[in-house]
């Protein structure tokens, strides 16, 4: 709420005092935007070695429900299988804050699925992004942070 504040309180200093004469839609798209500031979107891409495959899966499931229903910071974990290449996965993430995703790593069940999965995967990769329209997180997700 604090970085939103400091946002609205910068757009309004850079129009010149223009906040006030903004249209109610566009003060809705500064304040997403200032709430999503601070949001860590990720799409996590994992190559599993094939002999894996079918190890991997229950492992990548219990971490992404236990995450998401236990950890309030925890917008999404939502891990799929590529349907030409089994081997490949992509986890979409998406955490309220840097804090929340810093407490999702030394969860207990992240440390399982890390310490379980290690030997299985081939290869990682942490791809964060911007969201380019902001406020349909809150359509999407429809969970509280």
């Amino acid at each position: 709420m604090y970085l939103k504040k400091i946002i609205m309180a910068a757009v309004c200093l850079l129009t010149g005092g223009m906040l006030m004469a903004m249209s109610e839609k566009d003060k809705t798209l500064v304040s997403v935007a200032a709430e999503t500031a601070s949001v860590i979107f990720r799409i996590s891409e994992v190559e599993v070695h094939p002999e894996y495959v079918d190890s991997y899966l229950p492992f990548a499931a219990e971490v992404a429900e236990a995450s998401v229903k236990t950890e309030p910071g925890v917008v999404s974990i939502f891990p799929m299988q590529d349907k030409k290449n089994p081997c490949q996965f992509r986890i979409i993430e998406i955490y309220a804050e840097e804090d929340a995703y810093k407490s999702h790593i030394a969860s207990a069940h992240f440390q399982k699925y890390k310490k379980g999965t290690l030997h299985m995967v081939k290869r990682l990769s942490l791809l964060d992004h911007d969201a380019l329209v902001p406020e349909l997180k809150e359509l999407v997700f429809k969970k509280e942070h």
